[in-house]
């Protein structure tokens, strides 16, 4: 006769009555998106304020309704002001953004490969990180004065730092056994940099290609206050000046759908760039 040792006696019990199929494993991984899902959020705020404004809950002459923000933007296209402040706002924020991604990348390649650029480029960095562009709008005037080559130099190094920080990560944060695999087959300077360094960077490339496209925004509503005769940014101080609301919350919408657009464009760039790679949002 077996005996058994009173604790396992409950678990024998017990044991009949489980199930002998094997548990079901969580699902660890959300449902693959549908397309479009990122407009959902703007929408729902769209019908938020449309229903609030509708309803009488927020007063008109503080937040004029959705139907007054269309009637003033069928306006402006029609007299063609909105496409001259479009125009002009795209310029410069294409501009300092294509100057902010070449210096970024090129500093952050020399800082992440060398150890002389490492010690030259990446503390001098770290200190402008930590200085708002606000700050240095002032001293940038006296250097630079008010014109176009001012706004543009705020936006690219406004750009130049999120380039910079995640493309040095993404270099420093390279396996060192893909180091070694190099040096065993023998590759070249050049083939290394092609094969194993720039595509371990492009995904921290995007990641600051992103970011980047957002300060390049958020620097252009600043700089397009001070001496611009276009541009979104002036477009809304105009309107601020005269207090025309409803032209103001035009300026914010378009700031939003060229932010929101210019974002997808980059998201679609780098899932066709880094196809190569399995992530969650593929």
């Amino acid at each position: 006769m077996t005996l058994v040792h009173p604790s396992r006696a409950p678990l024998l019990r017990e044991a009949p009555t489980r199930s002998s199929a094997p548990p079901t494993s969580p699902k660890l991984l959300a449902k693959a998106g549908f397309p479009l899902q990122r407009l959902l959020g703007p929408l729902l705020v769209l019908a938020l304020w449309y229903v609030a404004s509708g309803a009488g809950w927020i007063s008109p002459a503080k937040m004029p309704g959705p139907e007054a923000v269309v009637s003033s933007l069928a306006t402006m296209i029609a007299n063609g002001t909105l496409v001259t402040d479009v125009a002009a706002s795209l310029q410069r924020a294409a501009t300092g953004l294509a100057i902010g991604i070449i210096a970024g990348f090129s500093l952050a390649v020399v800082a992440g490969l060398t150890r002389v650029g490492d010690a030259l480029i990446d503390g001098n960095v770290q200190v402008k990180r930590s200085i708002p562009n606000l700050a240095l709008i002032p001293l940038f005037i006296i250097w630079l004065g008010i014109g176009e080559t001012m706004k543009i130099t705020i936006i690219a190094l406004g750009t130049m730092i999120p380039i910079y920080i995640n493309t040095h990560a993404a270099l420093r944060g390279i396996d060192r056994r893909f180091v070694e695999l190099g040096q065993t087959v023998s590759l070249s300077r050049g083939r290394f940099l092609r094969h194993i360094v720039f595509p371990a960077s492009l995904p921290g490339f995007f990641t600051g290609l992103r970011m980047a496209v957002t300060h390049s925004w958020t620097a252009l509503v600043v700089v397009e206050t001070i001496n611009a005769t276009s541009g979104i940014g002036f477009m809304i101080t105009q309107a601020r000046i005269y207090g025309q609301t409803d032209v103001v919350l035009v300026g914010l919408v378009l700031y939003g759908v060229l932010g929101f657009s210019s974002d997808a464009l980059v998201r679609a760039l780098e899932r066709r760039t880094l196809a190569w790679r399995q992530s969650l949002d593929q």
